[in-house]
């Protein structure tokens, strides 16, 4: 599970044992257990001890379940005790600024035996600026955006189509290709009612190349997942225009429609055959 490609990632409180348990169960492709800003100052402990017993328990492989740890030392010394879990396939690192800090997790983790991985959460310009060394540090599965704390730290104030923040996202965007990583999933929408809305959003970050998208709604799932599965119509298009390379035996072919196909199409036609389900 944890080497597919997410469609939608949910959020947890780390602090609420009945929704980790059912969590599980609601269709999302992975979890986000949250140790940071789900859960309040006097609780940290609490939390990082239910998540650890909880780890220890959960059997299952269908859903990838990630931690999201606290910023500096309170951080580490979650990973120290949650990275040897089975269960984990990684960590989110909050407000992650600089390679280093990757780096710094990683030691942890090489030091408990544990092979998780890590994503860093890009919260302020600093982080954004730094994306291409970010995703260059060890360990690095993708990146992802948190809009939140990146709004107030840049003073951006979006629109309805939220254009004010399409340089920041390219920008991850391009920092995951460029290191060859895999690709981000959008950030989450705090409107968990308005679906109509999420689904027009997440189809602008889907064209953008965001692959999947964090939620912090269970009523998000269905839609997030219905707008990063490719249709049936995609799926025999990509099948197509391997088919025609394939019987034009070199490097370029042309479609039943007259279109010029060539490795750079293929290459598109293959991501999309990577996230059928």
């Amino acid at each position: 599970m944890a080497d597919r490609l997410a469609r939608s990632a949910l959020y947890v409180p780390g602090d609420l044992p009945d929704k980790l348990g059912k969590a599980l169960d609601r269709g999302a492709d992975e979890l986000i257990v949250d140790l940071e800003d789900a859960v309040s100052p006097e609780r940290k402990s609490f939390a990082r001890d239910t998540v650890a017993a909880w780890l220890a328990e959960v059997d299952r492989r269908d859903v990838a379940i990630w931690v999201r740890v606290n910023p500096g030392a309170a951080g580490l010394e979650e990973i120290h005790i949650l990275g040897a879990s089975t269960a984990l396939a990684g960590v989110v690192l909050a407000k992650t600024e600089s390679a280093a800090e990757v780096e710094a997790a990683v030691a942890v983790l090489d030091g408990v035996g544990s092979s998780a991985r890590i994503v860093p959460l890009l919260e302020s310009g600093a982080a954004i600026l730094r994306a291409p060394e970010i995703a260059a540090a060890s360990r690095v599965h993708r990146l992802q955006l948190g809009e939140a704390d990146l709004r107030a730290d840049l003073g951006v104030t979006p629109g309805p189509d939220e254009r004010e923040l399409l340089w920041v996202r390219s920008q991850v965007v391009v920092a995951s290709a460029a290191a060859g990583i895999a690709p981000p999933i959008a950030p989450v929408s705090t409107d968990f009612r308005d679906l109509d809305a999420l689904r027009w959003s997440t189809q602008a970050l889907s064209r953008l190349g965001f692959v999947g998208r964090a939620c912090i709604h269970p009523a998000q799932i269905a839609v997030v997942n219905d707008v990063f599965t490719p249709s049936a119509e995609q799926v025999a298009g990509a099948r197509d225009v391997l088919d025609a390379l394939g019987r034009a035996g070199s490097g370029i072919a042309v479609d039943a429609g007259g279109r010029m196909i060539d490795e750079a199409v293929a290459r598109h036609a293959r991501a999309v055959l990577a996230r059928v389900r």
